[in-house]
Formats: structure tokens, sequence, C-alpha cells
């Protein structure tokens, strides 16, 4: 066998000699199936193994056929033809827009956040009655960015500001960016919320602003009026916080003096009723008589003991007069014992137990009401001391600047996008009709 080489392009393979055995003629060429079925162009032409030019060489070499050149077919220039039309033409017409007749716009950039005061006061040692005051300013920033987004901030602004006549003064040559001459209010909101970009983080409250205005100068402005009405907002939350504030002081303070009005006059009409001041002291009095009664019973039982030794009558007149006086001591003590649970006190004729648990209540009542009033007197003292002062405010770390040259509109990055999204909007239109095709 022979080593195999290359001639003219086309790999050669090697053959086997005359000597090997008989050699076999090659099939003879006929149309491929597949080519013929789709309108192919049938049998290749060029020569077949075991042949070079159509001759048979004894003992030569042989060459595999070749491929035809490649050649654009009907669909290709459709796939094409198609491209520029859904591709190019309008990316084409994107460009010519937006470097004719786009007109550039300035961009001022501001930064703030809504600070509150750090410092305590002495009043914050009454057991957080600070937190009555409504000094919490984590939903600031939220309500602040919402509020510049908002309807409010752009009927504002025209006031100050005639947004409609700066960003609809272009609308003849520019009418994709600028405003409609005679748009309304809701236009007017959609187009302010398109050139004013906010930028919130609400792990740290920090807002940043982008004011986009065809001229410089209006940026800025409009940048800095966009921080005054920041701070009006700010300034009015202060002013509603701190009316509240001492509203709900006052009403809570108002509540606490009437409940421990209440709680000293139906204590005053139960010592009326009952004719007693002090219910503890004469349950005092009461228990001291009892002791005092225990104590002459102990004396008596002691002197009838040593009389009995003495004396060997028992009818001894001095026994019988002991003897008697122990029994009367001990049924005052029974008596007295007795009192404490059944005996009627009072004009109502109520028992001792039912005035002790009454009285007991009503002292409770009235500790509570003065704890209640002293924490409400503290309450006032506190919103009085936080309304003399504002406790929020807004702290702009980066003033509004003056641009100096035109950033917007980004033209090379909105024709990026262009040929992105339209590049893609086309392989997806073209995917889909070969499919449906091939179905057919």
């Amino acid at each position: 066998m022979t080593e195999g080489c290359s001639t003219n392009g086309m790999s050669v393979v090697p053959a086997l000699s005359n000597a090997a055995g008989p050699r076999k003629e090659a099939p003879a060429d006929g149309p491929d199936d597949g080519d013929a079925g789709k309108g192919g162009p049938g049998p290749r032409p060029g020569p077949q193994r075991g042949t070079r030019g159509g001759a048979d060489k004894p003992g030569g070499i042989t060459f595999k056929p070749y491929a035809r050149a490649a050649r654009m077919r009907r669909r290709h220039y459709g796939l094409v033809l198609s491209y520029q039309l859904v591709v190019l033409l309008p990316l084409f017409v994107i460009a010519f827009y937006l470097y004719t007749f786009a007109q550039d716009q300035f961009a001022s950039s501001v930064g703030f956040t809504v600070r509150s005061e750090e410092a305590g006061s002495a009043t914050d040692l009454l057991g957080g009655i600070s937190q009555l005051t409504g000094g919490n300013t984590s939903r600031d920033g939220d309500i602040l960015f919402e509020f510049i987004t908002s309807a409010e901030m752009v009927r504002r602004m025209q006031a100050r500001v005639d947004l409609v006549a700066h960003y609809s003064a272009a609308h003849g040559i520019d009418p994709v960016f600028a405003l409609a001459p005679d748009a309304a209010l809701e236009d007017l909101v959609g187009h302010w919320q398109e050139v004013v970009r906010v930028s919130y983080s609400q792990g740290s409250g920090l807002i940043d602003l982008e004011v986009l205005a065809f001229e410089p100068q209006m940026a800025q402005d409009i940048a800095r009026a966009i921080v005054e009405e920041s701070q009006t907002l700010i300034n009015e939350l202060n002013e509603q916080a701190r009316a509240d504030s001492m509203r709900y002081a006052e009403l809570d303070l108002e509540a606490a003096i009437a409940r421990l009005r209440s709680a000293r006059e139906a204590l005053t009409q139960f010592r009326t009723q009952t004719q007693i001041v002090d219910p503890e002291s004469d349950l005092q009095g009461r228990t001291g008589v009892l002791n005092n009664l225990q104590q002459q019973l102990a004396e008596a039982l002691i002197e009838f003991d040593l009389l009995s030794e003495n004396t060997t009558n028992p009818n001894d007149p001095r026994l019988v007069q002991a003897e008697r006086r122990i029994e009367v001591i001990r049924d005052r003590i029974r008596q007295e014992r007795l009192n404490f649970a059944t005996e009627d006190v009072g004009a109502e004729g109520e028992d001792y137990p039912t005035l002790m648990a009454q009285y007991e209540g009503l002292v409770v009542d009235r500790e509570f009401a003065e704890e209640s009033y002293r924490a409400a007197l503290a309450a006032v003292d506190l919103a009085r001391t936080n309304a003399a002062r504002q406790s929020r405010y807004l702290a702009v770390y980066i003033q509004p600047n003056l641009p100096q040259s035109a950033e917007f509109p980004r033209r090379g990055t909105i024709l990026a996008f262009g040929l992105l999204f339209l590049t893609l909007a086309w392989a997806i239109m073209a995917l889909i009709y070969y499919s449906i095709r091939d179905r057919q």
C-alpha cells in the first residue's frame, strides 16, 4: 500500500493493487433522493472513487468527491432584506432623529436626606415619655420620595416655574423628548417623572435627584425649587407633629385630671357614708382592743391559779369572782372576733370585710389616677418643649450644580439598546416564520 498524498486541494487515499485481488467497479452515480425531493441539484459531477478524471488506472490512486461551492438562495435574500427592513431601517431612522431633531438636555444633580435631633433632653428620663411626641422619622424619607414624584409637587413647581412653557418650547422640533403645549396636568405629571429622576435608599435614607432641562440654568433652578419645597413639606410635617403632640398630651392630661378627681370624690363619699376616715386605722384600734383583752385574760387565769393553790374551799368568794372574771373576758374576746366578720358598720349597715375591700379598691384607683396625672403632666411639658424647637430638618449633602455640558439624550445608549431589541425582534420573527413554513 502507498501513503496518501494531496494533489490540487483534493485528498488522496491509498488504493489496492491488482495483485491484491480483482477490483470492484464503483457503482454508477444516481440522483440524490434527499436533494431531488427538495428540488436539489441531483447527482454531483466529478470523478468517482477509483478513477481520476473518469479514467480507470490500474494500480493508481483514488480521490474523494469534492463539494460544490455555496451560493445564495432566495430565502437568504429574504432574510437579508427582512433584516434591513426590520433592523437597519428603523435604527437609521432613530439615529437620524437623535442626531438631527433631538434637543440637548442638561442635568443638575442634588442630594439630601431627612435628619432628626440626636441629643436627648432631660424629660427622656421619665420612662420613655418622649415616644408619645411622634418624633419617629423613619418614614419621612418614604413620604418625601412619594411627594417629589406626585402631582402636588408638580402643582407647586408650576406655580413657581412655568414648566409647560419650558418643556414644550422645543415641541415643534423635538416632539419625542418635549412636552405638548396643550398638555393636561396628568401629561405634565408623566413628563415630570421622566425629567426628574429620583433615587432613594431606604437603608440610609439618602435621596438623589437628577433634573433634566433644555437649559442649564433652568435645570439648576428646578433642582433648588425641589429642595425648597421638600424643606417646606418637612416643616409642615414638623408643625403637624407638634400640634398633634400638644393636642394629644393635653387631652391625656384632661382625662387624667378627671380620673383623679373622680377617684378622690369616690373616696370622700365612702368616708361620709361609713363615718370612718381610715378603715385601716379603725381596724388597728379594734386589733389593739382584742390584744388588750387577750392580755387581761392571761392575767385573770394566772390569778385564778394562784387562788386555787392557796385556798382549799371551792366556794371561796375570791375563786368565784376570779372565775366569773375569766368568763366575762372570754365572752368579750369571742364577741370582738365575731364583730370583725359580722358587725354592721356605717350608714348602710355593711360588714367590716366588705368595707375594707371597697376602701382598698378606692385607694388603688386614687393612686393609679395620681400616677397617670403625673405622667400626663410630664408629657405636656415635653410636648411644649419640643414644640419650641425643630425636631426634623432637611440636610442637603449635594448642592444643585450648574451643568456645563449636555448629557442627555444618551444617543449612543439609545442606539445600542435599539439595535439589541430590534435584532431580537427580527430573530424571533424569522424563527416563527420558518417554524410555520416547515409545518406546512
